[in-house]
């Protein structure tokens, strides 16, 4: 019996996607008809992409081992109640690499004061010198994948780190936290919070106004994570009264961020169009053809999802 492999990550990806897959694929042994249609029945696999072509009922894919997704986050499909086959989000070494730079170079732009620097190109010599990174603690909500590896990465460059999650985690050289308690004290400390938290009902508006009050005045927020978790509202509140010194967003509710938002001109705030991390197909291939194999062999799948938890 064939193989099937239906790619429903969108007809603008497929010329991106296809040879990367066909060669993974490859490579791992695995002869597959990887296509772009097919009948529900005779699918082995779906690959999925949130503004692809995902089916809305996947009843009828009575032979689908499991879905795997592009991307990191799976929202936009963890709560269909049609899906009952195995769905695995995107966890990928390129992925990952791209978020650690994005977070890490925010943070020393944050930290070193470069906003100033560029804007005070006056001729005139001023010469103050930036704190060390141990002087500025950083806090991470979200300890997953993505939260792990950028507060890992800002520690060794000697950033006080304090992690925060739902549930009980351990990371050498992170303060971990947990819990309402745990977050608050995490905010009360950090003078920069990065938010890398998955998009659920728990995480929505995390960031209200309640917690952006308890935030040390000035403190810098910088959103890699999803645009539900911080109340548009609010943080535009905090940045006029000074409370939160500057915002740096790379997600949105809406996206692309529409034209007449106030995060485009206000002063405190940078706007990045969802460059952070991307998923390289080169690397990401890997992950589906790993994941391909597992099914067919009938080994544990990597990066399941809990449907419950909604990542």
């Amino acid at each position: 019996m064939n193989t099937t492999i239906l790619f429903a990550g969108g007809a603008a990806r497929w010329p991106i996607w296809e040879a990367p897959l066909r060669r993974a694929l490859e490579e791992s042994g695995i002869h597959a008809d990887l296509t772009t249609s097919a009948a529900p029945e005779t699918v082995d696999f779906i690959v999925y992409a949130p503004s692809g072509d995902i089916p809305a009922d996947f009843t009828p894919f009575i032979r689908c081992r499991a879905v795997l997704s592009l991307w990191a986050g799976v929202e936009r499909i963890a709560s269909n109640t049609t899906l009952t086959q195995p769905l695995c989000r995107m966890v990928d070494p390129g992925l990952t690499q791209g978020m650690v730079e994005y977070v890490t170079g925010h943070v020393l732009r944050h930290h070193l004061g470069l906003d100033a620097i560029l804007r005070s190109q006056n001729g005139r010599w001023n010469p103050v010198a930036p704190p060390l990174a141990t002087k500025r603690p950083v806090g991470i909500l979200g300890l997953g994948e993505l939260g792990a590896a950028c507060a890992n990465t800002l520690a060794t460059i000697g950033f006080p780190v304090m992690g925060w999650s739902r549930s009980e985690k351990t990371l050498q050289d992170v303060d971990c936290y947990h819990g309402d308690e745990g977050l608050s004290a995490v905010l009360r400390r950090a003078k920069i919070v990065v938010t890398l938290l998955p998009a659920t009902t728990a995480t929505e508006n995390i960031l209200d106004a309640r917690r952006l009050a308890l935030l040390q005045q000035g403190a810098t927020i910088i959103n890699p994570g999803r645009g539900s978790l911080i109340d548009d509202d609010a943080l535009l509140g905090a940045l006029n009264s000074g409370q939160v010194g500057h915002a740096t967003l790379d997600v949105f509710r809406t996206e692309p961020l529409p034209i007449e938002h106030p995060f485009w001109s206000h002063p405190r705030v940078t706007v990045t169009p969802h460059i952070a991390a991307d998923t390289r197909p080169e690397t990401a291939s890997r992950v589906i053809a790993e994941n391909v194999r597992r099914g067919l062999a009938g080994e544990p799948l990597m990066h399941l999802v809990d449907r419950e938890a909604g990542y």
